[in-house]
């Protein structure tokens, strides 16, 4: 049997799996909950985002229930189910796929911006006007964003680019992405998304490459910043939920929390 490398876990994953591990042995009973993100992140010494993602995918799961404003409130475990992601598949997280399209998508709008042509524009123009005539965000939005990009990308004649591009923006329609942006795109981010499109059109109908790459990390350094707006602590109104109650007691002694360290391969 020939050797075979060894792929880290994703660090979300481990989070995950560590914390679902917790809530099996009961170290955080069914309706008890979890410390805050910023509590989890500085225990387990990972970003909040790493946290967020984590949470999102116990959620999908069914093993916790995020109540905004509230808190994290562990959930009864449900019976298996096979829409549910194959935990053991490399699924990026939702910030990791944000910060891939920023590096590749930043490249590719600068090297369109030198090479557009006015048949060019208005194919992105078009894809432009799709986008601001959906006014609430959901799939149709998702559909008028993809062709956006692609729009773009289309413009380098480059099958292989255009690929990349619609591959990593396909990676966000999982569970755990429409999760995320269940809590936090609205028809307001939406509007705001447009905007920043508008000016990454602008910017490479300009002929300027480095505004237009510019202008598309800014756009999804903001589409990832959208997602990390805190769940909120609870507030004194919550004390009468039954979950809130249930959280007011505590294991006698806090569970203990490892560190998470992740291995990269080292390249030769």
């Amino acid at each position: 049997m020939p050797i075979q490398s060894i792929e880290p876990r994703r660090l979300y994953r481990q989070v995950a799996e560590q914390l679902r591990a917790l809530i099996d042995r009961g170290e955080y009973p069914v309706g008890s909950r979890l410390p805050t993100e910023r509590e989890l992140a500085a225990q387990l010494g990972v970003s909040r985002p790493t946290v967020r993602e984590a949470l999102i995918a116990l959620e999908v799961d069914g093993r916790v229930r995020i109540r905004v404003g509230s808190g994290i409130y562990v959930t009864a475990p449900p019976a298996p189910s096979p829409a549910l992601p194959d935990a053991t598949q490399p699924i990026a997280g939702p910030f990791e796929l944000l910060e891939a399209r920023a590096l590749f998508e930043g490249a590719v709008a600068e090297r369109v911006a030198e090479l557009v042509t006015p048949d060019d524009l208005a194919v992105i123009d078009a894809a432009l006007e799709r986008m601001w005539a959906v006014t609430v965000s959901g799939p149709d939005s998702i559909e008028a964003d993809r062709t956006f990009h692609l729009a773009i990308a289309g413009v380098l004649g480059n099958d292989a680019v255009t690929k990349v591009v619609g591959d990593l923006f396909d990676q966000r329609i999982n569970p755990y992405f429409a999760r995320l942006a269940s809590y936090f795109e609205t028809s307001v981010s939406w509007r705001m998304a447009c905007e920043e499109h508008q000016t990454i059109r602008n910017r490479i109908a300009a002929r300027d490459p480095a505004g237009a790459r510019a202008a598309m990390e800014t756009h999804l350094e903001r589409s990832r910043e959208r997602f990390t707006r805190t769940f909120g602590a609870p507030s004194p109104d919550d004390a009468s939920r039954p979950e809130a109650q249930a959280a007011t007691s505590p294991p006698t002694q806090a569970p203990t929390l490892h560190p998470v360290v992740t291995t990269r391969r080292k390249s030769r």
